[in-house]
């Protein structure tokens, strides 16, 4: 086994990493460029390699100045865990003409599989049923839309060697086809260091559900159930969970057995998955073979008990697999949400900054997959388990320069209702602030009927958000249970006011029972009568709820028991009530006197500055390219700048027609939240 492993990464992943390496006894080394010298990774490393400056492109994916570390470091192996260098041939090539072990498949089968031209031909060999799409080089924007109107529209451009939602977009028309060839082409290059592009159907109506694997070096195989990657957003997933809700035992078995022969085939040897497309009658076609360990890992691991790290790095060091096809159960749920610094109400583009606050929920081992990682057998009856996967900080920054991904928040239930309710209670005790994040959205998500049914396609968010997320307007049942605790929280807040003022002795007097909770357009008046255990809050209609809770004011979560259920609430204060935050809605709530509540009706509402006829930046980013001059007449639609944020190129179009009056930043300017690009006549 080895002494010493490099993780050729940084963020969650590598934290990830070290975990495992620590658990084992082996050292770790992390690799840092200029923006991440204070990164978490960093901390965790038993050692630390500077590589060069923040760009991607000019540190992590260089393989030089990461052979560099290596050397420096002495490692004996090196894990890349996913994106930058994971799935590049020549850096796997290079590792082994250093005698350096890669904690990753062999370079022939990246070369087969990890290139996603190259897999599609060999699937197609093989006798895989394989999506239609032209598998040559594309070498331009006019022999893009060419080929696209042969294939047929809509169509997906992507990045052959991409991965991560990076360098990939749907077509629907000829204009499309065109932006989209070039805007992938720019993001494989940064991000991959290859613009290499192809394109293929974009089949509508699927379920995105993908295959984990695990094969060593003397031809023993497995696959470990697996995942539906459904709910995606551009491309990107954000929801994923395991099992999937759609297969059969039959077709699980199918696609387990056709991705462990395909995986074979090429004489792969680590964990890698299968991806596949599967239709509304459980037909399923190949989409592409990632070999390096996913995003999502964390839910096959959770109901299989399975450290899918440590088996890497087992494989690596030329063990044989302990565990045979029989040996794999999935036991009870698993559902991981994605936690990305993205603005939900800014149509979810990139946000950077500070993290002012970062408390993520306890972490509770239960289930196959405890926190030494050691298979436990059955589930134990009526446990959830919560796992956080992070590589940032309270306090920490947020970059521009790399993937927004903060976390990974992942839930296990003994089914999946289970699983669904612990992460919504997860989600709400989620306390991030300082940027905009999707933290609301995907609470949104986990009480979707669609999804809760577990009735979703790829399509999912398109179709049930085509305006963009506008937050979450609670039913009639929730709002009064949010009500309840607002007023049972303020009377406690008006008490503890009253004691500190010393202006009257008996501080119950002081403070009424009768008040008015105004939420969501709403308005409650309640009655609340306390006692030692809580309080019972009494509706206008006779209807009562009651309210339990340790909560004490100034504190920024409440966990409170609404007639024995869990509500969680984010507390801020502000006049005369609560900023509350909870099952993804964000509600200003007002807990007034009657008498306040008749006076606050007649104030006037204040309006919104008018941005109509501006171009307003919607995150921190560099402008690439303006598409139009002073004079222009623009049409709604009409493409008017690139930025550039996160390794995401983002074209900013006119939402309506007008003439552009003057254009305030050029290419290469970087820009801040809402700074002014264009004005408009």
């Amino acid at each position: 086994m080895f002494n010493k492993i490099l993780i050729a990464n940084r963020g969650e992943i590598a934290c990830r990493v070290i975990k495992t390496a620590r658990k084992m006894g082996i050292g770790t080394v992390a690799i840092y460029s200029d923006a991440d010298k204070n990164a978490l990774h960093v901390e965790m490393a038993d050692e630390a390699v500077h590589i060069g400056p923040p760009p991607a492109n000019q540190s992590y994916i260089v393989i030089d100045k990461v052979m560099a570390a290596i050397k420096q470091s002495g490692a004996q192996a090196v894990h890349p865990g996913y994106g930058f260098l994971s799935e590049n041939a020549k850096f796997a090539e290079a590792l082994e003409d250093a005698g350096v072990e890669f904690v990753g498949p062999p370079k022939r089968a990246i070369e087969a599989m990890g290139d996603k031209i190259t897999s599609k031909k060999l699937a197609q060999e093989a006798g895989v049923s394989t999506v239609p799409g032209y598998m040559g080089l594309i070498e331009d924007a006019d022999e893009a839309v060419k080929i696209s109107n042969e294939i047929g529209y809509p169509v997906m451009i992507k990045a052959s060697a991409g991965g991560g939602g990076k360098g990939m977009r749907i077509a629907w028309n000829d204009e499309e086809a065109r932006e989209g060839f070039q805007s992938s082409k720019n993001e494989a290059a940064n991000s991959f260091g290859d613009d290499r592009i192809f394109i293929e159907k974009f089949v509508t109506q699927p379920r995105h559900i993908e295959i984990q694997v695990l094969c060593d070096k003397h031809g023993n195989g497995i696959y470990l159930g697996e995942r539906e990657c459904s709910i995606q957003r551009r491309n990107q997933k954000v929801v994923e969970e395991a099992p999937s809700p759609f297969l059969d035992e039959a077709t699980r078995k199918a696609m387990g057995e056709q991705a462990v022969a395909l995986a074979k085939a090429v004489g792969y040897a680590s964990a890698g998955t299968v991806e596949f497309i599967v239709d509304g009658e459980k037909n399923f076609y190949f989409l592409e073979m990632n070999t390096r360990l996913q995003v999502e890992h964390p839910v096959t691991e959770l109901i299989t008990g399975v450290d899918l790290v440590e088996q890497m790095i087992r494989v690596a060091a030329g063990e044989k697999l302990a565990i045979t096809q029989d040996d794999v159960k999935l036991t009870g749920w698993a559902i991981e949400n994605r936690l990305y610094a993205e603005d939900p109400y800014r149509n979810f583009l990139p946000s950077i900054g500070r993290l002012t606050r970062y408390r993520p929920p306890e972490e509770v081992a239960a289930g196959p997959m405890l926190a030494n990682g050691k298979w436990q057998g059955e589930a134990p009856e009526g446990e959830t388990a919560v796992r956080n996967d992070t590589g940032v900080y309270e306090g920490g920054e947020i970059s521009m320069y790399y993937d927004p991904m903060i976390a990974k928040l992942c839930t296990w239930g003994p089914d999946r209702a289970s699983a669904i309710e612990a992460m919504r209670v997860a989600l709400d005790s989620f306390e991030v602030e300082g940027i905009g994040h999707n933290l609301p959205f995907v609470a949104a998500v986990m009480d979707h009927p669609k999804f809760v049914s577990g009735d979703m396609t790829t399509a999912f968010i398109a179709e049930e958000y085509p305006d963009g997320f506008e937050g979450v307007e609670l039913p009639e049942n929730q709002l009064r249970r949010v009500a309840a605790a607002a007023a049972a929280m303020y009377r406690v807040a008006e008490i503890r006011r009253t004691r500190v003022s010393g202006r009257m002795d008996n501080h119950e007097r002081k403070v009424g029972k009768h008040w008015v909770v105004s939420l969501q357009g709403r308005q409650f008046p309640v009655k609340v009568k306390a006692d030692k255990q809580g309080s019972t809050v009494r509706f206008e209609d006779g209807s009562k709820l009651r309210v339990a809770s340790d909560w004490t004011p100034g504190s920024r979560l409440a966990r409170i028991s609404i007639d024995g259920a869990p509500l969680v609430l984010k507390v801020d204060k502000i006049t005369s009530g609560y900023r509350l935050r909870t099952r993804g809605a964000d509600l200003k709530v007002n807990v007034r006197t009657p008498r306040q509540a008749e006076l606050a009706a007649l104030m006037p509402e204040k309006q919104a500055p008018d941005t109509s006829k501006l171009l307003l930046c919607p995150m921190p980013g560099l402008i690439v390219k303006v598409n139009v001059e002073v004079g222009d007449e623009v049409q709604e639609g009409q493409a008017l700048c690139t930025v550039e944020a996160m390794k995401m190129e983002n074209i900013l179009r006119a939402e309506r027609k007008g003439v552009v009056s003057k254009i305030n930043a050029g290419a290469g300017d970087s820009l801040a939240v809402d700074d002014v690009i264009m004005e408009f006549e």
